[in-house]
């Protein structure tokens, strides 16, 4: 029972980034098409909320606490951070710079959440006396390397296919612009990109916190969705007017919609708000550059893309890094349980000598 909820976040967290993975490949075909971002977002997260909706009444009726308007603006804030307003601005700063320098930053959330974390004391960090805490610091500073190899490193390639072109980041692909001319303003695009990673570093923070006062991971993601739908549609009907945009063109839209809604925006998140609940916001956020790695194992056999030897070692890099970093974690949990065990052992042993004292 022990090993099952030890391993079962880290299968969980393979598992969503392994979702993410394929909406990442089914979006690549859509987004070439022509589809509206805005417009995908939209129908993902309604398409999300009516999926989790039933399941949230039905599962989490009996044990679901009150709904108070704290609770409720805590859920639109996760909304903004975790879907609508971050994905604005990583549209922004991929149209000003370029999608390998948006993808540097995607892939620093790990970090990011890591150094967010410390001042809130969702993570704590003993270098001195704990091999468990230098482990994370360590283990976070490999998965940096590793996630700037898979974005700034090319390298020869390793196969002979005709066709080349390194995987991409879910984000990256979700928001990648169809537009033929990009125009070349680093300062708007950089500002832009650390916002949108602020942003979704934020959300991990903010997620360990509505888990604890609002513990009903399917009643927070379907309440959530539904705010990201509200707050994108708004934004797509601001910066177009052109209703026709809305129209879904054939099955592979349609399928590709109700795939990266069902599992993408709903079970995806609802995994990823149990692990945040289960193991804190830096275990879950470490495993964000899996998915590019994920997406590239697809990417090779199947639709032929190529593989380059900066593409290998920075996986490598980042999976070495997963491991002490989650290593790390589990010294510190095991050093935790210790300690309570032993102070529920004097607490034993000073009760026979209090109640001989007595006598």
């Amino acid at each position: 029972m022990k090993s099952c909820d030890k391993w079962s976040p880290i299968i969980a967290m393979v598992a969503i980034d392994s979702g993410f993975a394929i909406v990442n490949l089914l979006l690549k075909r859509i987004v070439d098409g022509g589809m509206d971002h805005l417009v995908f977002i939209t129908y993902r997260q309604c398409i999300a909320t009516i999926f989790l909706a039933p399941i949230a009444y039905l599962s989490e009726r009996n044990r679901r606490p009150k709904l108070t308007f704290v609770i409720l603006c805590h859920l639109f804030l996760s909304a903004i951070v975790g879907a609508s307003l971050t994905q604005v601005f990583f549209l922004l700063g991929i149209q000003y710079t370029s999608a390998t320098f948006s993808c540097a930053f995607i892939n620093m959330v790990p970090v990011i959440t890591f150094l967010m974390a410390l001042p809130f004391r969702l993570e704590n960090v003993n270098i001195k006396g704990s091999t468990g805490g230098r482990a994370k610091v360590v283990g976070a500073l490999v998965c940096l390397g590793g996630a700037m190899i898979l974005t700034l490193y090319k390298g020869s390639p390793l196969f002979n296919y005709s066709r080349s072109g390194a995987a991409t980041h879910i984000v990256d692909q979700a928001l990648k612009l169809s537009s033929g001319r990009r125009k070349e303003r680093w300062t708007l695009g950089s500002v832009a990109l650390i916002s949108g990673t602020l942003l979704w570093s934020s959300w991990f923070l903010l997620q360990s916190y509505i888990s604890k006062s609002y513990p009903c991971q399917y009643s927070s993601t379907a309440i959530m969705s539904l705010f990201a739908a509200i707050q994108s549609a708004a934004l797509a009907v601001s910066m177009d007017r052109n209703f026709s945009m809305w129209a879904l063109k054939g099955k592979e839209e349609i399928l590709t919609v109700v795939y990266a809604g069902i599992v993408g925006s709903g079970m995806c998140y609802v995994g990823m708000s149990w692990c945040v609940k289960k193991r804190g916001p830096l275990f879950t956020a470490a495993f964000s550059p899996l998915i590019q790695i994920i997406a590239a194992m697809f990417d090779i056999p199947f639709l032929h893309e190529q593989l380059h030897l900066g593409s290998l070692l920075g996986s490598v890099t980042v999976i070495a890094g997963l491991y002490i970093l989650l290593w790390g974690k589990n010294k510190e949990m095991q050093n935790c349980v210790a300690k309570v065990s032993q102070g529920t052992e004097e607490i034993k042993d000073q009760e026979p000598s209090s109640q001989v004292d007595i006598l």
